[in-house]
């Protein structure tokens, strides 16, 4: 932070002070105190900090670092005899409430917030299970509408720990990091107790650790190749896996896919005796434009058409999101199953309204703007690209880019060049991340060597692009976009002091 020599000795007083934390932390949060003063007073949102009380934190951290001795998220085997052993032990608590099950490459999580907050504007109490987080691992598991407390997320743990370690004395390998907290998600939710879970794949669909209860609709956001080393080169590959989660009888309501992808889908759909909707077809998109704050939509459902839905996220591919969350809902009550009718539109337009998505096309401050996409792979990168284009009209835009080593990277900074003036090449605080100079050596072959700077470190990178947009003075309408992997854009949130 050379260009702030006050700022620098302050940051490094603060890490040093933190001996006893995760070193990685100990520089984020550090760096957020020191970047605060610049990026204006944040605003309340649904994304919770560190617990303020000591001991509760304490004891978060030791969940936290248990959990972590576990096989990650991406370390798999594909089976779900494990959990469903666990379930077994728990008394099957998966079976307790109806589920939304939602798989898919891109717009998983978006679609599944707005799923939520449509079932809870029609009074119904709701869990919502989804992932990766942002910033706290408490994100995961939500009831009625806000991620559970630290307090409850560490007594669910506790309560469940006995089970796991029996479970895991009796099989080859022990419970997965992921496996272990859909447990939780799933004993959570039965004990709230909720009227209907909204639960997110991990990864694909058929071996997934969520994928031991019976969704009585299975949604399928749009497919495109990501995680290709465990699920296939294909979309329909891909697709044969993530069609794993329709049940018999169940509603699939498709996102408008590949071809190959969607002939997949709807052949795994007879198979099981499901109903199809399918978007473009028995749903869709009537008009939408952009509106301040984020677009006007009218929307075609399953019973008929909902219009002037004010939705408050950028970008075309949240619009196609919302039309998919208003079929899965509609499907859920039953709508177009011989229901020619519609949902009470007043009630659908509240909802809508209330929609937020910390990290998918986020602004976290002004003058300059800077916005936050958690894209991570090329197609989520050219929706965020196509959205910032639409929306904001940069007249120019800084790029901060850290990734994971195990993505298609080239891909992902091909489909952002076209919007970055310049982009600032950095990493994240994950054993997964990118080398910076290995992304510089990727990014130089795509950008060319005069548009491309590297600051290994996140915080110094958000400095410098918020420089590089400010050099064009206050009012010349330049911006900075933080993208490239979620925990990036969790980072630069604590970072830009959005806690």
């Amino acid at each position: 932070m050379s260009e702030h020599p006050d700022e620098a000795d302050a940051f490094d007083e603060i890490v040093d002070a933190e001996t006893d934390r995760d070193p990685d932390l100990a520089v984020i949060e550090a760096g957020s105190r020191t970047l605060r003063t610049r990026s204006g007073t944040p605003q309340a949102d649904q994304v919770p900090a560190r617990p303020a009380d000591p001991e509760v934190d304490k004891a978060l951290r030791e969940v936290e670092a248990d959990l972590a001795t576990r096989w990650g998220e991406t370390k798999l085997e594909p089976s779900v005899a494990r959990i469903s052993a666990l379930m077994d032990v728990l008394g099957e608590p998966q079976r307790a409430y109806p589920s939304i099950h939602i798989t898919g490459t891109n717009g998983k999580t978006s679609t599944a917030r707005m799923i939520e907050a449509l079932l809870a504007a029609f009074e119904l109490r709701t869990g919502r299970y989804t992932s990766p987080h942002v910033q706290s691992i408490t994100e995961r598991i939500s009831l009625d509408g806000a991620p559970v407390s630290p307090e409850r997320f560490i007594e669910t743990f506790r309560d469940i720990t006995p089970y796991v370690e029996m479970v895991d004395a009796g099989q080859e390998y022990r419970l997965s990091f992921f496996e272990v907290l859909t447990g939780m998600a799933y004993a959570a939710f039965a004990d709230a107790p909720v009227d209907v879970a909204v639960v997110e794949v991990g990864m694909g669909g058929s071996w997934d650790a969520t994928n031991v209860i019976d969704g009585s609709v299975a949604v399928v956001t749009p497919i495109d190749l990501d995680h290709t080393d465990r699920l296939g080169a294909t979309p329909a590959d891909i697709a044969a896996e993530k069609a794993g989660i329709i049940k018999p009888g169940a509603t699939v309501v498709l996102a408008q896919q590949p071809v190959d992808a969607a002939q997949v889908m709807l052949k795994k759909a007879v198979e099981a005796d499901a109903t199809v909707a399918r978007e473009g077809m028995e749903f869709g998109i009537v008009s939408r434009e952009v509106a301040v704050g984020g677009q006007l939509l009218t929307l075609r459902g399953l019973g008929g058409e909902y219009d002037q839905i004010f939705l408050p996220l950028y970008g075309a591919h949240q619009a196609h999101n919302a039309a998919v969350a208003l079929a899965a809902v509609e499907a859920f009550f039953g709508v177009g199953a011989g229901q020619a009718r519609t949902l009470d539109v007043g009630t659908v337009r509240a909802a809508f309204a209330s929609v937020v998505s910390p990290g998918r096309l986020e602004v976290v401050r002004r003058s300059p703007t800077v916005v936050l996409d958690a894209a991570h792979n090329p197609a989520g990168a050219r929706a965020a690209a196509e959205g910032v284009t639409e929306s904001f009209g940069f007249s120019r835009l800084i790029g901060v880019v850290g990734t994971s080593a195990d993505k298609d990277v080239k891909g992902l900074l091909e489909a952002f060049e076209p919007i970055f003036a310049e982009i600032v090449v950095t990493r994240n605080s994950s054993h997964r991340a990118m080398d910076a100079d290995e992304l510089a050596a990727l990014a130089v072959e795509v950008f060319g060597d005069d548009r491309v700077v590297v600051e290994p470190r996140l915080d110094d990178a958000l400095e410098a692009a918020i420089t590089l947009a400010e050099e064009e003075s206050e009012y010349a309408g330049a911006g900075v976009l933080v993208t490239g992997s979620v925990i990036t854009v969790g980072e630069a949130r604590l970072l830009l002091g959005r806690a």
